[in-house]
């Protein structure tokens, strides 16, 4: 059967779940379709950073699920169902859902959709997936104790899953293509205070080897371009985020990087539709940052769906 809402929510990470909880308090009939288990990369997090009210951080499966119950608590409907399109129905404050299970029709539309970790692009990456090649630090580091592990990448996500396997690898390598480490100066400091880690720059992986699991990575030196073995029980890579915005493609403009087009009050170019967290651009990709785009993107379809109109 049909739902009809007034707010419909695709996507359950942090950043929909505070857009659900900010207008279901407003009285706004509100649905998440949450496409499977809520909480999005967050979920897969062992330590989220710079959250008010937590000077210690917080994993991020113990966070994503807080926001789930405060949404549910004040009213709003969580759906375990993926969004497939999104259509206008050729009226105002009226919008399509088409769903792997119900259809939802929603007077307003907030995509949160997130973004999905970039590939390496390299032979034998699929391959090993779960034997050695892995995107979830907290999931696999018990596996690696006295192990060696790689992680690709120099941003906050690869220093923070570096810090996470260190805890129990023997040895944690960063490899970092440009001259320098980008993530934030508190990760980097505890990189550099880690006697497990050690990064070395001006260096990408050029080939991911092994028998039934990883056993060595092949490593290319771009300073001097010689190439060498590197063996290790396993590779994380976090060399950037694709947005998931395949679901708007044709409907919402995007920039050229692929991420939603929306203004400070993370309205889109369509009337009643708002897009935040990691899938719009300029996102901070920070967990507080999504959350202040949840805020920020309900507030901006209260007053729409008071006045019709973009105030």
């Amino acid at each position: 059967m049909a739902k009809n809402v007034d707010v419909a929510i695709i996507g359950g990470g942090i950043a929909g779940m505070t857009a659900a909880l900010t207008a279901a308090r407003r009285g706004w009939k509100t649905i998440v379709l949450t496409g499977g288990v809520p909480g999005g990369q967050l979920i897969s997090i062992d330590k989220v950073d710079g959250v008010p009210g937590f000077p210690d951080g917080i994993a991020g499966y113990e966070l994503a699920p807080m926001a789930q119950e405060q949404a549910d608590a004040a009213g709003a409907e969580l759906m375990m169902a993926s969004c497939l399109a999104i259509e206008a129905r050729g009226l105002i404050d009226s919008w399509q859902l088409k769903t792997d299970e119900d259809d939802v029709f929603a007077r307003s539309v907030i995509v949160a959709t997130g973004s999905t970790f970039a590939k390496l692009g390299l032979e034998g990456e699929q391959r090993f997936v779960g034997k050695g090649v892995s995107d979830c630090a907290s999931c696999d580091a018990p596996l690696l104790r006295d192990k060696v592990a790689v992680v690709v990448g120099g941003g906050d996500s690869a220093l923070q899953e570096a810090l996470t396997l260190a805890d129990h690898a023997a040895k944690v390598f960063i490899l970092e293509r440009t001259g320098s480490l980008t993530g934030q100066a508190t990760y980097q400091e505890r990189i550099r205070a880690n006697k497990k880690i050690e990064v070395l720059t001006q260096t990408t992986v050029v080939g991911i080897e092994g028998g039934e699991a990883v056993s060595h990575v092949r490593v290319k030196d771009l300073f001097i371009g010689r190439e060498s073995e590197l063996a290790t029980s396993a590779i994380f890579p976090f060399v950037g985020l694709i947005p998931n915005s395949d679901l708007v493609l044709g409907l919402l403009p995007l920039s050229a990087s692929g991420h939603i087009v929306v203004d400070a009050a993370m309205r889109t170019s369509l009337l009643g539709v708002c897009a935040v967290g990691n899938v719009r651009q300029y996102s901070s990709h920070r967990a507080a940052g999504a959350m202040g785009d949840g805020t920020v993107a309900a507030m901006s379809l209260d007053r729409y769906l008071k006045s019709g109109e973009w105030v």
